[in-house]
């Protein structure tokens, strides 16, 4: 806590070194101040692994305090009532996905998962494939979760490194092929991203799981082989498995009729409450994950989009590999607040990307909690350099494949002209909510 305090000290000394730098919005040469308070917030996401929601919401009062004391025009009711449909959209999946995951567990598949799995190398490649089609329909949180799970146990607790960082790749990449497969994916969704938009990042994971998924199986078979002797019979409980169907299809139908899937999901947990017990402990134990996002992509929100690269496959890539530092959700948000991105290579790039260091994404911070001795940064580069290679391949078969097909999720006006867009581009959703 005492290094937080430090850190929180830091954020305010830096704002007001920055505040008093020019006239009006503060801003170092050629940079906004947003953005530096905003980098030092995600290096502290990165350095503090125990307080992370501390730092988030450390990060955003310093943005909002520097937004209110220096830039005139600026209004946080305003500003938030653009805001919110998003905010509470991702309270309510994030939360109702972790019921979702439970309801997923209790229905004992991932305990009949095992009896496939051949006995050589190809078991540990199979497993991989499994938790990439898990994430494709559950968050890739879980997915990963499951299928460290499941590794702990056919590896008789020997699963080396580089196959927990490829554990943590396979749910990044399923997940950045659906809308419900990654809290990126259900933020496009939710900003209007159709989801036949971000299918297209299968082009990409596919091949990367290739790649990756025969070197680290090939790795970890030396390491230890598999062993399922052990491993009981089980029945599935198909109420459970009837329940995850409920709540995929609920957020689907929500958001195709009133455009809030949050709202379906929590109709079919009631629902689904009415016919099978609610593992409600895990909406508590979700929550402070929950805020951390939410602060983030509330941080994110707040940055003046206009000063950003223009949308190309290059920024695409490079938002990739910002992703293995830096927590890929606000990424995200950004290059939505910009728009006219390929959103399928964008859900692929920020999504997959973050898999090559064990915290640049979600996934790879639960799974090293499981597996504390691969938070290591040097480790997890040496045993899943892999994950660095397949990242490079799958892109450049998405761009040999189907290419840039950039797409705008806010219609411009027609008057505005080039100098103008950076404008009309910030003021076309808040028309949409006016």
């Amino acid at each position: 806590m005492v290094a937080l305090g430090v850190f929180a000290i830091f954020v305010v000394f830096v704002s007001v070194l920055l505040s008093g730098t020019a006239q009006g919005v503060p801003e170092v040469p050629a940079i906004r101040a947003e953005f530096y308070l905003f980098t030092i917030t995600l290096l502290g996401v990165a350095l503090f692994h125990e307080f992370t929601m501390y730092v988030a919401l450390t990060g955003l009062a310093s943005v909002l305090a520097m937004k209110l004391m220096f830039v005139e025009d600026f209004s946080v009711v305003h500003h938030f009532e653009q805001e919110w449909p998003i905010l509470v959209n991702l309270l309510g999946l994030l939360l109702g996905f972790a019921i979702l995951a439970k309801h997923f567990e209790e229905s004992k598949v991932p305990d009949i998962l095992p009896r496939f799995l051949p006995d050589d190398w190809l078991g540990g490649f199979v497993l991989l494939a499994l938790i990439f089609a898990i994430s494709a329909f559950l968050d890739n949180i879980a997915a990963a979760m499951i299928g460290g799970t499941i590794a702990l146990r056919v590896f008789k607790g020997r699963v080396d490194i580089g196959y927990l960082a490829a554990i943590v790749a396979a749910s990044n990449a399923g997940g950045a092929g659906t809308v419900v497969g990654d809290t990126t994916t259900t933020m496009m969704w939710i900003a209007g991203v159709p989801p036949t938009e971000v299918f297209r990042a299968f082009a990409a994971g596919v091949p990367a799981l290739l790649v990756f998924g025969v070197i680290c199986s090939i790795k970890q078979h030396k390491y230890q082989p598999i062993q399922k002797e052990e491993i009981g019979h089980h029945k599935v409980d198909w109420v459970k498995l009837g329940i995850v169907a409920l709540i995929l299809a609920g957020a689907i139908g929500a958001n195709f009729w009133i455009g809030f899937p949050a709202a379906g999901v929590w109709v079919a947990i009631i629902a689904g409450a009415l016919v099978s017990k609610t593992p409600w402990g895990e909406v508590p134990n979700a929550i402070k994950g929950t805020i951390f996002l939410l602060a983030l992509v509330a941080c994110a929100s707040l940055m003046p989009v206009e000063e950003l690269p223009e949308a190309s496959w290059m920024t695409a890539f490079a938002l990739g590999c910002i992703s293995a530092v830096f927590d890929n959700i606000p990424l995200t948000k950004l290059a939505l607040e910009q728009d006219g991105y390929d959103w399928g290579m964008l859900a692929y790039t920020v999504g997959f990307g973050g898999s090559m260091i064990w915290f640049g994404s979600s996934a790879g911070v639960a799974l090293t909690n499981m597996f504390p001795h691969a938070k290591s940064v040097g480790a997890w580069i040496k045993h899943g350099w892999s994950i660095a290679l397949a990242y490079v391949v799958g892109f450049a078969v998405l761009m040999l494949t189907l290419g840039w097909n950039p797409d705008r999720i806010h219609e411009l006006p027609v008057e505005t002209n080039a100098t103008g867009a950076a404008q009309a581009q910030d003021e076309a959703p808040r028309a949409e909510i006016e």
